[in-house]
């Protein structure tokens, strides 16, 4: 039991950092009214907090090369700690931001990559498959758990408990941590500050634009921000467009200065030749995809859950439980099925059956979300996921050299949290975007007077906002319409979040898709073997 004591005290700091995005998904509506905010704002500090572990993920994992593995983690698991207890106590959005988006996110980016470089320290062989496959579990049990935990501490007692009991479990990570072997050289080499500052800004700026999508219009300028009145909509174009196309400009020029430093033998932030590597190129890829569309079900699903249905968190946590439950069951299938099958074949069965439980999803979507129907989609996600979540881990450390696998941590960390970020700004975009779309359609087509229906478009030109279905009526009798004008207006509006939902679905079937494409590359051998060298 000793040898395993070390993958138990990573897989407990693994368990909250997966633990915590979940159950600040499903405490959503519960939170927006604690703190006085709105769900774009929370939107947004779900999309950062991601954003920010995938913006320096890279700084994180070389600062454990030069720290030392287990030094970085240590630092991180306290300045994670830290964050959750301002989390804990703050007392709006501004400082939750702060604590839980920010400081959370940064202690995460030195906990994440030195998760996956340590398992690969202390274990070798078969044992270091088990240990992935061990956090690929719990990383499964954190998001069964998740809404659970979340919606029955957030229904009975406060959502702030649970960031209360991360500080406990960080400190206790921290006490056990001597017990985990550092068996990395640590480097001496210099950070380069320009590529941190290049991959950072580039990444905030393509999910920033993505973010802002919804209010700013993708290309055709919306609501356009002023300076001293004159619009920001540089040659006719949204600000957003222009945000993604600096920011993709940005990483490009990273990715050039990471191949001069190492043709000058100078160390890079990260050696972009291990992108030559295809299974690991396949990899990562496929983890982002994973993230991402977790990521968009886990934010549109409990806010229609919520917003729509009026569900609070623990009824929300029992929905999305069908999902939670598979995911942990097939992770251990996707384990036991290594032995038999190949990666590839595991992770195409999985992208699959991803792509089926969208659709079934999709099918499901009503007003009332169909309980059979939607619990069998969110079974099939799960499933899909666990087995994706059984493979990707390993396939990724087995296509370096042992000196590498911290670089591969923070890839691994980086493509995860970019695929969240991405897929909750992506989703969240066109939820928002579908519900606007919808709800002006509603009202132009709708037996509303002539005069209302101008003074609705009127007060909804700049978008609608995501409340609770049922306190439209009342909102719109406080704006003076007759009460059969407002019951119809709430119905307007209750049908165009059910339109955004479905709107919101497909999107997950073509991210889902598209997935099919990255993974050409994942080996096709039963038994993944390391590479000697991550040189091409």
């Amino acid at each position: 039991m000793k040898k395993w004591a070390v993958v138990g005290v990573l897989g407990c700091a693994q368990f909250v950092m997966v633990l915590d995005g979940t159950v600040m998904n499903v405490s959503i509506s519960t939170v927006v009214t604690d703190l006085g905010t709105s769900v774009s704002a929370m939107q947004a500090a779900i999309t950062f907090y991601t954003l920010t572990m995938a913006a320096f993920m890279l700084l994180g994992a070389k600062l454990g090369d030069v720290w030392g593995r287990r030094r970085a983690f240590v630092v991180g698991s306290c300045i994670y700690a830290a964050g959750s207890l301002i989390t804990a106590l703050s007392p709006n959005v501004q400082l939750l931001f702060l604590g839980w988006s920010v400081i959370e996110g940064l202690g995460a980016v030195l906990v994440i990559p030195a998760i996956a470089a340590l398992v690969a320290d202390n274990y070798h062989g078969a044992d270091r498959v088990t240990a992935f496959a061990i956090i690929g579990a719990v990383s499964g049990a954190a998001v069964a758990a998740g809404p659970l935990i979340g919606g029955a501490v957030t229904t009975y007692f406060d959502w702030r408990y649970v960031f209360v009991a991360e500080v406990v479990i960080m400190l206790a990570v921290v006490a056990c941590a001597r017990i985990i072997t550092d068996a990395g050289t640590r480097q001496s080499a210099r950070i380069d500050v320009l590529s941190v500052a290049l991959s950072s800004v580039g990444l905030v700026f393509v999910v920033y634009g993505m973010l802002q999508s919804k209010i700013w219009g993708w290309i055709a300028p919306l609501a356009t921000p002023e300076i001293g009145g004159v619009p920001l909509a540089p040659l006719g174009i949204s600000l957003s467009a222009w945000f993604m196309t600096l920011g993709g400009a940005l990483v490009a020029v990273f990715i050039t200065r990471q191949r001069r430093l190492a043709e000058q033998d100078r160390a890079p932030l990260v050696d972009v030749r291990m992108f030559s590597i295809t299974s690991l190129r396949s990899g990562l890829s496929v983890l982002g995809a994973q993230y991402a569309v977790t990521a968009g079900l886990f934010f549109m699903v409990p806010v229609y859950l919520q917003m729509t249905l009026g569900l609070d968190a623990l009824e929300t946590g029992i929905r999305i439980f069908p999902l939670s439950v598979s995911l942990v069951l097939f992770s251990i299938v996707g384990t036991r099925l290594s032995h038999r099958m190949t990666p590839r074949a595991i992770v195409r069965t999985g992208q699959l059956l991803l792509v089926v439980s969208a659709v079934v999803l999709l099918g499901s979507a009503t007003s009332d979300l169909r309980n059979g129907l939607f619990a069998f989609g969110m079974f099939l996600a799960g499933s899909a996921l666990g087995l994706l979540a059984s493979q990707l881990g390993n396939v990724n450390m087995s296509s370096v050299s042992e000196s590498q696998t911290s670089e591969v941590g923070g890839l691994q960390g980086v493509f995860q949290n970019l695929g969240s970020s991405l897929g909750t700004a992506l989703i969240g975009s066109i939820l928002i975007g579908a519900l606007s779309t919808s709800f002006a359609s509603g009202v132009a087509h709708s037996d509303l007077p002539a005069e209302t229906r101008t003074t609705i478009s009127a007060a909804t030109e700049q978008g609608v906002t995501i409340v609770p279905a049922s306190t439209v009526t009342a909102i719109a009798e406080d704006a003076g319409l007759s009460d059969e004008d407002a019951r119809t207006l709430a119905q307007i509006y209750r049908d165009s979040q059910l339109s955004s939902l479905r709107v919101s679905f497909f999107g997950l079937i073509l991210i889902s898709l598209l997935s099919l494409l990255f993974s050409r590359g994942i080996p096709t051998e039963i038994a993944v073997r390391r590479r000697a060298s991550a040189r091409p």
